[in-house]
């Protein structure tokens, strides 16, 4: 897609949008918010400890060949 068909799309996309909202956030709003953030941060959590073996070999084998490069050319 070129970068003028972009523009021109973006263009047509904010005049189609309205001047002024009027929105409304009832009190159970937050209370949503705060349960997608906790349930983001258990959900995060969840996967860095379900896959830590991995996590750990992976970084282990950076090490060892960050190690191994510059035993061998500290050896030249």
């Amino acid at each position: 897609m070129s970068m003028r068909a972009v523009l021109i799309l973006l263009t047509l996309f904010l005049f189609a949008l309205p001047k002024q909202a009027f929105a409304y956030l009832d009190p159970g709003t937050g209370s949503y918010i705060i349960q997608i953030l906790i349930a983001t941060l258990a959900g995060g959590t969840y996967v860095v400890f379900a896959s830590w073996g991995k996590i750990k070999t992976f970084f282990r084998g950076l090490i060892s060949k960050f190690s191994k490069n510059r035993k061998d050319e500290a050896d030249k």
